[in-house]
């Protein structure tokens, strides 16, 4: 008897050690419905995903400027665009504009076709900066400039937007002789050059690369050119400083920045409004709205507390593409005096929000080059001129044009910002950032 009973005491122990010890470990899970035990692989599945990142991955974010793309094909990266439920891009109407500035420069060639044709020889000659041949933008300014002036040349039905390089005889395979009609008399028009402005370093829409081209060009065919074409503004000016100011050739770029604009008085062609004033307040009041929670169309579509909202002519939002184009102006001598001032925020969305009610958030955004004309002098100072008008914080951080890394090796710690603003070296490399917020 004491045997048995000492046995069985012993067998009491054992179990309640063994316990003692399953308290620590994690019990199996068990189906809701059913009620078994699901298997050990099941279950580890659905383990939460770690805190701190999930709190990342959740958080607003804005591509602007450079839309996340294919930079071969175009076609838009919707898992970027996706990313989460609060993830827009802000950009513009890449295509209404390009077709703005192509009619803009061809309505100068008809108006002023007597002064045009500087030799005489019956062909309207012009050269084109083109910015980024992997850019969507870039892209659809080179076709538009083509397509108007007759130029173009299509594939798989699309306009060729590759560099012609030089074509002086018209035997290029990417552009074609085309012709205007004006005043009863026929114009051969003819792209006699074009390349990429893009440094040795790989830094694209480079000015001074441009302004080397025009001199290069105007050496050796001098007189042939009638007309300058630039994707931007900051390759036009360079352009235009360095010699179709001096021999009154027309120059016409695009973004209307402060030093083209007042260049208009002294012959520069004219450029396009991309409305910067209303991009860069899309670009913070996105991130807005998603931090107070409200619907995306306040203070865009419909009146904030304040009174700021956007009229539809000057934007339109495509809900497929999760994103938002504002919409372009001609900027001409007949009205540049209207844009002399490109940092002026728009009126309509200038009213200062509450900080009670929109309480300040803190917001990380970069610039992909330091060197860039239109983002330094246009955007980033409305966006600085905006973001105390949203009550927001904003971190800036400049890349170098060339690499993506000078830019994420500087987003250290994503658990220190409420929101992200991202503008990439390439339109390809999106996961470069998100896979640092998931």
């Amino acid at each position: 008897m004491k045997k048995l009973m000492a046995l069985a005491l012993s067998s009491v122990m054992v179990l309640g050690l063994a316990a003692c010890g399953q308290k620590t470990e994690k019990k199996p899970a068990t189906n809701a419905t059913t009620g078994k035990v699901a298997s050990t692989k099941a279950a580890e599945s659905k383990k939460p995903e770690n805190k701190e990142t999930g709190k990342n991955s959740a958080k607003p974010l804005v591509w602007w400027n450079r839309q996340p793309s294919n930079s071969s094909t175009g076609e838009l990266d919707k898992e970027a665009l996706n990313f989460n439920k609060n993830t827009r891009y802000v950009g513009f109407d890449a295509n209404q504009g390009a077709e703005l500035q192509g009619e803009m420069i061809k309505k100068y060639i008809e108006k002023n076709i007597e002064k045009i044709d500087r030799n005489k020889d019956g062909v309207i000659g012009y050269v084109l900066a083109i910015g980024d041949v992997g850019h969507n933008d870039s892209v659809a300014r080179t076709r538009g400039v083509r397509k108007a002036l007759g130029t173009a040349v299509e594939k798989d039905g699309q306009i060729v937007s590759d560099p012609a390089g030089t074509n002086t005889d018209g035997s290029s395979k990417v552009v074609k002789d085309g012709e205007l009609e004006i005043g009863g008399k026929k114009y051969k028009v003819r792209e006699l050059a074009s390349q990429e402005m893009k440094t040795s370093a790989g830094a694209t829409w480079d000015a001074p690369t441009a302004g080397n081209a025009i001199s290069t060009w105007s050496a050796s065919f001098g007189d042939q050119i009638d007309v300058i074409a630039s994707n931007n503004d900051g390759m036009g000016m360079a352009m235009f400083n360095a010699w179709s100011n001096e021999k009154k050739v027309p120059t016409f770029g695009y973004d209307a920045n402060q030093d083209a604009v007042e260049a208009i008085k002294a012959g520069y062609g004219g450029t396009i409004s991309q409305h910067a004033d209303v991009q860069a307040y899309l670009t913070l009041r996105v991130l807005r709205n998603a931090l107070d929670g409200v619907d995306m169309k306040t203070g865009i579509d419909d009146k904030d507390d304040a009174g700021n909202v956007l009229s539809k002519d000057v934007f339109k939002y495509v809900e497929k593409d999760k994103s938002y184009y504002a919409l372009n102006v001609a900027v001409t001598a007949e009205n540049y005096k209207d844009y002399l001032d490109s940092t002026k925020t728009y009126a309509p969305v200038s009213k200062q929000l509450d900080e009670a009610k929109h309480p300040k958030k803190k917001i990380w955004l970069n610039s992909y080059n330091s060197a860039d004309n239109f983002l330094g002098s246009t955007y980033l100072p409305l966006l600085k001129k905006y973001q105390k008008l949203l009550n927001l914080d904003v971190d800036y951080v400049d890349g170098d044009g060339q690499n993506e890394s000078t830019i994420t090796n500087r987003l250290g710690d994503p658990s220190a910002y409420d929101g992200f603003a991202v503008n990439m070296v390439k339109t390809d490399n999106a996961a470069s950032y998100t896979q640092l917020l998931k």
